[in-house]
């Protein structure tokens, strides 16, 4: 039993970096910390580089002036990479300036510790901002959790007004999520996909649900009409990109800020219906002026579109599918993009049910 507690509690030890090019600081900070802390000394900034794809620590003690590379360049590198970023740093300094202060926390260091250091400074020092950030980490989760339950009920919304979408937002995520995959697996858009991926790839998929949230503003009439549409209620259904941006402006708006899910959910609302060749809508845009967002949704949309029974149609087999989009290469859907669906048309086949 004493063995078990004793495992969990190494489990459960916070990882801290201390980076220092001075043995003596590397020593003290150790003899320090060991009791409480996961403790790595590293003498230079390139050294912690090197562990940190390897390691995630949960805080860093760096050290300002080192050679080679200095603290200051040292937090830009850690800031620069989103896996890295929202890791706290705090400087250990023998420099008492404001300036030095000054430039430090607009780089995003959290605190400064003068050197010499006592244990006592050190170990409140670090347990006030390892608690500060389990905090922060509590309620990003909660609100997280909230954010998806409100997009999940608005979304829902739509689809149990729209009979003929049943399980279209579902699957459409589904297509997405292998269609963005694919894509990065093939270096298709690398720089732009890595930047969904990078920040949350999650809240990117998620976000893509309110894709038809403008078509809470159709009437219940044109939604569900039992047969084809007339060409003035074409128009009327046409509108719901539009309304969909709109919508999600407001929210925007009270907000008082945009988050980058509201950011995405926006280009896939309003651009999943704009062609390649620039004759879809509501936007008229062609080729590379689309989003990626919409380029992508085209895709899910349409394919989830072509395979689903219609009061008016019946449904396309998976390879018809297929072929139709195929056949829109350059035309109605980005090229690039046409390719990845093709690599994986067969797990579309599989989400699906053909």
């Amino acid at each position: 039993m004493a063995e078990t507690k004793l495992k969990e509690a190494c489990v459960m030890q916070k990882t801290i970096f201390v980076v220092d090019d001075n043995d003596i600081n590397l020593t003290v900070a150790k003899e320090t910390l060991k009791n409480q802390y996961r403790v790595m000394t590293l003498p230079s900034g390139s050294r912690m580089f090197s562990l940190i794809g390897k390691v995630k620590p949960d805080l860093i003690l760096l050290d300002i002036e080192m050679p080679e590379m200095d603290g200051f360049e040292a937090l830009r590198l850690l800031k620069s990479n989103a896996s890295q970023a929202n890791i706290p740093v705090i400087f250990l300094t023998s420099m008492t300036d404001a300036a030095i202060e000054a430039k430090g926390f607009e780089l995003g260091v959290v605190d400064f510790i003068t050197k010499p250091f006592s244990a006592p400074v050190l170990l409140n020092r670090i347990k006030s901002h390892l608690n500060i950030d389990e905090i922060i980490r509590e309620r990003t989760t909660k609100l997280r959790k909230l954010q998806n339950g409100i997009v999940f009920v608005l979304a829902d919304m739509v689809e149990n007004r729209d009979q003929n979408t049943g399980g279209h937002i579902e699957r459409t995520s589904a297509y997405l999520k292998l269609l963005v995959e694919e894509a990065l697996r093939q270096s298709v858009y690398e720089d732009e996909i890595h930047s969904f991926y990078d920040q949350d790839f999650e809240l990117f998929i998620t976000s893509a649900r309110l894709h038809d949230v403008g078509k809470i503003t159709i009437s219940d009439i044109i939604l569900n009409k039992p047969n084809k549409l007339t060409q003035s209620e074409f128009e009327v259904m046409k509108s719901h990109p539009s309304e969909g941006e709109r919508i999600i402006d407001q929210i925007v708006t009270h907000a008082g800020e945009s988050e980058a899910f509201l950011h995405h959910a926006k280009q896939f609302a309003g651009y999943h219906h704009e062609r390649w060749d620039g004759t879809g809508y509501p936007h008229g845009l062609e080729e590379m002026n689309i989003p990626l967002q919409g380029r992508l949704m085209a895709f899910a949309d349409v394919y989830d579109a072509l395979v689903s029974a219609r009061p008016y149609k019946k449904p396309f087999s998976h390879e018809e599918a297929v072929n139709i989009i195929m056949n829109g290469r350059g035309s109605q859907f980005d090229p690039q993009i046409t390719d990845v669906f093709f690599s994986v048309e067969n797990e579309f086949g599989c989400v699906r049910g053909n």
